[in-house]
């Protein structure tokens, strides 16, 4: 942990600035929870007008404060607070938390406001939290820092780091009928100093914290998150819960890589490069938190169900399905030894459904078969309230051996009282139990991504040794900021990086046309050559298969012609000449500079069918092979390249060195902002890929 955060969490001393008598003040309530949560070091209040808290003197001055004083809990009105910051760095305080609210959030006076605190912390080397936050609670130290009315929560396992200060309070409230509680938690504010990647570590260090979840509403240093995350969820799992997930707003982009990166495409694709487990909502967090705090990982997605009704046997299997999870094949001697144990009218096949006559004796017995089964990784045991006998019996016969269990075990108990005591035995006993099915079925998954993120080796990342990085570079600083590169220019940057390309020649006139053909060899591909055409093809400026100078020549006239009418504004540099390439498959390949997070890299259908299909997917660069190659499994193109029916495969080894080597220029050469290759034409495998149109913005 850097040491600058530790005050946070190991002060021996804490002064509440605006601490007040009054109880409708959240001056009155940060000084009610900081005593009430058995702080064990000193509790010092200030206010100018003094008096007496809960059996404290409330000092008048900062400067009568006793020593120590570590940490400094502000809650004055947001003018004053600049002033109290420059005060606790004249006393030695290095760390603050800014309750009060009034800046950045309030508009541009606000925001000068808070600023002016960034500058006064930085003179002194403090760091601060918010301002415009709730606090910091700590369960197992124990401190309280906040206002909330709510008792502080008795400790738990999971640590949760906050962008809203309301989501937390209701977050806190919300957890205590879910048989759930908190390590610590952080609600961070405005993040004027202290943000996010900041806290992670602290949170990854406690050992007391098992998961780390996350609300988050924005990231500033995204390349920092993505390190930092990375580095964590190799050995600690971060759940994510990120907002404005279909926030309009996307700036408008010439690329089809551009327009189909969505606003939240950035934060999935970082997600998923750190290992960040992202969640749908704050109900998933808490089941997929529960999971990962209590359960074994399972070592495969092969799943059992045991339930004592057929619905929701059949709403589970839909469950295990829809989340990549497998139904388990049971072995010959689990199904002969269920086919013994259960009535006639019971199901011996996965789902395993016992009927209504299975009472607590079956579960165990059951479970126990299903665990000793080779062929099952984990298993999901429901229950509807069985009229003959408690669910408490039922609880109490399976927590023994799911406790005793190296596969994880979940546990969806439908109903309300009748099964509400064995549901808080679950609980009590640290086994994850449900309200529903689909939602065991989603932690499970959640398992299953999980133990598969820890199978791959750590990516490393190490510098092209083969590629002409200045010449990337010398190419981009010719083009004006903002505008297209033409399309030589282009196929050089390909070779820069050793991406096959077909070269373009530019013809100014039809007879130059006709020679740069015959040069390059029969049969040629013309497109109109114009900055202002990103999709040649949609103005019929495109034309193929050109077998003879003839060909050429009148082919010339009939693009300029053509685009003319339907473009006249658009300025017509001439016709570009290529040769044509070898039939084969086409997708496409691209990146987009995200200002959070950088280059995003894009795989996909390519050619015309790129927007009709929105065939793609995104990851962050720079890729590995691995990553390229789990890229392109994500899509239907990828799919295409392994052969589908009458569509013969494609050289996805090639595919794969296109995307590796397209996503380190994009990483390496930060003038470009969006690049992409459509199509990138994939031959037959061991013959290659070739990129047959390039354009490239700087």
């Amino acid at each position: 942990m850097d040491a600058s955060l530790k005050p946070f969490f190991e002060a021996r001393g804490i002064v509440v600035l605006g601490a007040s008598t009054q109880q409708d003040k959240l001056g009155f309530g940060v000084a009610r929870n900081l005593v009430q949560s058995r702080y064990p070091g000193k509790i010092h209040f200030v206010n100018p007008k003094g008096g007496n808290l809960f059996g404290r003197m409330i000092y008048t001055d900062l400067s009568e404060v006793p020593d120590p004083l570590d940490l400094a809990v502000i809650v004055v009105p947001a003018p004053a607070v600049p002033e109290t910051l420059r005060q606790c760095g004249e006393r030695g305080i290095r760390a603050a938390i800014i309750i009060s609210g009034g800046f950045r959030e309030t508009g541009p006076a606000g925001a000068a406001l808070e600023e002016k605190c960034v500058q006064i912390a930085r003179q002194y080397q403090m760091r601060f939290i918010g301002p415009n936050c709730v606090g910091l609670i700590d369960t197992n130290f124990p401190l309280d820092t906040t206002f909330l009315q709510t008792p502080t929560p008795p400790p738990g396992e999971v640590a949760l780091l906050s962008h809203s200060g309301a989501i937390c309070a209701a977050l806190i409230d919300w957890s205590r009928g879910q048989g759930f509680s908190f390590s610590r938690l952080i609600s961070l504010g405005n993040q004027a100093d202290v943000n996010e990647t900041d806290m992670l570590t602290p949170l990854a260090e406690d050992p007391k914290t098992r998961v780390i979840g996350l609300y988050l509403e924005h990231i500033g240093s995204g390349r920092d998150f993505v390190r930092v995350a990375a580095q964590i969820a190799r050995h600690k799992p971060i759940v994510a819960l990120k907002s404005g997930r279909f926030s309009a707003g996307q700036k408008a982009a010439a690329s089809h890589t551009g327009a189909l990166a969505g606003s939240d495409t950035a934060y999935q694709a970082a997600f998923e490069k750190a290992g960040v487990l992202r969640v749908a909502n704050a109900e998933e967090m808490f089941d997929w938190s529960h999971a990962l705090a209590w359960c074994p990982l399972p070592k495969g997605p092969r799943t059992a169900i045991l339930t004592n009704a057929g619905g929701p046997g059949v709403i589970a299997a839909d469950g295990v399905e829809q989340h990549g999870l497998q139904l388990a094949e049971l072995s010959p001697q689990t199904v002969a030894a269920l086919t013994d144990l259960l009535p006639p009218a019971a199901s011996k096949s996965n789902p395993v459904d016992m009927i209504a006559s299975g009472g607590p004796k079956e579960y165990e017995a059951c479970l126990q078969l299903l665990l000793a089964d080779p062929q099952v990784d984990a298993v999901l045991v429901l229950s509807v309230p069985p009229p003959m006998y408690p669910a408490w019996q039922v609880a109490e016969r399976l927590i023994p051996i799911i406790r005793a269990s190296e596969k994880p075990v979940l546990i969806a108990f439908t109903g309300g009282q009748l099964v509400d005591e064995a549901v808080e035995m679950f609980r009590k006993a640290h086994i994850p139990a449900y309200p529903f099915p689909e939602r065991a079925a989603s932690a499970l998954a959640c398992l299953a991504r999980r133990a598969e993120f820890l199978k791959q080796p750590e990516a490393i990342y190490a510098p092209l040794g083969d590629v002409d990085q200045e010449m990337a570079h010398q190419l981009l600083a010719k083009a004006p900021a903002g505008s297209w590169l033409d399309p030589e220019a282009c196929s050089r940057l390909m070779d820069a990086y050793r991406i096959p390309n077909a070269a373009v020649r530019l013809a100014r006139a039809p007879e130059e046309a006709a020679e740069l053909a015959t040069q390059m060899g029969f049969p040629v591909v013309l497109k109109v050559a114009s900055p202002d055409l990103p999709h040649k093809s949609d103005v019929g400026g495109v034309l193929l298969n050109l077998r003879t100078k003839e060909e050429v020549l009148d082919g010339y006239t009939q693009i300029i012609s053509k685009v003319k009418a339907v473009e006249p504004q658009a300025v017509i540099e001439g016709v570009h000449v290529q040769r044509m390439t070898p039939p084969g498959q086409e997708v496409i390949v691209g990146a987009v500079r995200d200002a959070q997070f950088g280059p995003l890299v894009m795989f996909g259908s390519g050619g015309v069918e790129v927007e009709g299909l929105r065939d793609v997917a995104f990851a962050l660069a720079p890729l590995n092979q691995a990553e390229a190659e789990k890229l392109i499994r994500r899509t239907w193109a990828g799919k295409k390249l392994q052969g589908f029916r009458s569509i013969l495969p494609g050289d996805e080894a090639a595919v794969v060195d296109v995307l590796v080597r397209l996503s380190h220029l994009a990483y390496d050469c930060q003038e470009i902002s969006e690049i992409e290759i459509n199509p990138l034409r994939v031959l037959p495998p061991a013959e290659g890929a070739i990129a047959l149109d390039v354009r490239a913005r700087k």
